[in-house]
């Protein structure tokens, strides 16, 4: 008896975008728009928001094309729409293509062309660059692919000003040293994904122990970052005051990473380390939610500096 062929859903095409990480670029990629020096139309804004969100859910797409081999063995990714078999992998790379075209020639349209070319750039980044190459080939695949996820606020940035600066290549630095520990926590209790999964991640090449020093040292270097942004034109004295807490705390967390040993670890289920990679989401919306604040509070003379 044969079973009756699945056909895709709405919401299985929605899921072959990455709604998840969707939601953290378009929100970046607004505050990047919103606390920049020159504004944008709400029609303009509304659309430059809408074209960098398909955008990334084409990135979504292309990347579960490419990876559905590897998602198919690793737990936390083999219910996807393309390893599970909801969505075949050729309409994955149709849906991810069609959107890329999409995206980039409307954003172009939408604000200007150094919107639209760096777009078309992330897009291409974390497909090639990340999945294609750097994701299986290396274990610095995710600092160096942390890129692709750092470029929305630029994005933002830029399709309100038509030009980069110091604010927006800061805003990108704290996306971009913030991804290895965040991606790091998760490995360290994710270790036998990867390892089944062939992806030379930190912890599969160097051990978890040398992973926990990666972490701390990332850390240690991200702070400066995070305090330092709060210190120019997108800042004010609400953003320094998060970012000291906010980098303090992941500190003390990335500490008590580095402090244990794999029995301690294995014995409580990694639970410092799930606990640490739940704050860093919360610490970069933090960062980011701070900088709108400042704008918001400028009216009334509180904001900025």
């Amino acid at each position: 008896m044969t079973g009756t062929p699945y056909e895709a859903g709405f919401g299985d095409y929605v899921q072959l975008l990455k709604p998840r990480v969707m939601s953290l670029v378009v929100f970046t990629a607004l505050v990047g728009l919103l606390v920049a020096p020159v504004g944008l139309h709400p029609v303009e804004g509304f659309a430059a928001i809408l074209f960098i969100a398909i955008g990334a859910g084409a990135s979504g797409a292309l990347n579960m094309w490419w990876d559905a081999d590897i998602d198919q063995v690793m737990t936390r990714t083999k219910r996807r729409p393309v390893p599970s078999g909801r969505v075949q992998a050729g309409e994955a790379l149709g849906v991810g293509l069609a959107l890329s075209g999409i995206s980039v020639i409307m954003l172009g349209l939408a604000t200007n062309l150094l919107a639209a070319g760096l777009l078309a750039f992330t897009i291409f980044f974390y497909a090639v660059i990340y999945s294609m190459w750097l994701k299986r080939s290396t274990p610095q695949n995710i600092v160096i692919g942390g890129a692709a996820g750092a470029f929305p606020p630029m994005i933002g940035w830029v399709c309100a000003t038509g030009s980069l600066s110091v604010e927006a290549f800061l805003m990108f630095a704290l996306i971009f040293m913030w991804t290895p520990p965040h991606f790091w926590a998760l490995a360290l209790f994710m270790k036998e994904d990867y390892h089944a999964a062939g992806v030379p991640m930190l912890t599969v090449t160097h051990g978890r122990k040398s992973t926990r020093t990666h972490i701390l040292v990332y850390t240690l270097l991200l702070m400066p970052v995070g305090i330092g942004s709060a210190l120019t034109g997108i800042g004010g004295p609400f953003s320094l005051a998060v970012a000291l807490a906010l980098n303090l705390w992941f500190l003390v967390g990335a500490i008590r990473i580095w402090r244990r040993d794999e029995g301690q670890a294995e014995a409580d289920n990694y639970a410092t380390e799930k606990s640490v990679f739940k704050f860093s989401i919360l610490y970069l919306f933090m960062h980011f939610a701070a900088f709108l604040a400042e704008v918001a509070l400028k009216p009334f003379g509180l904001g900025g500096w």
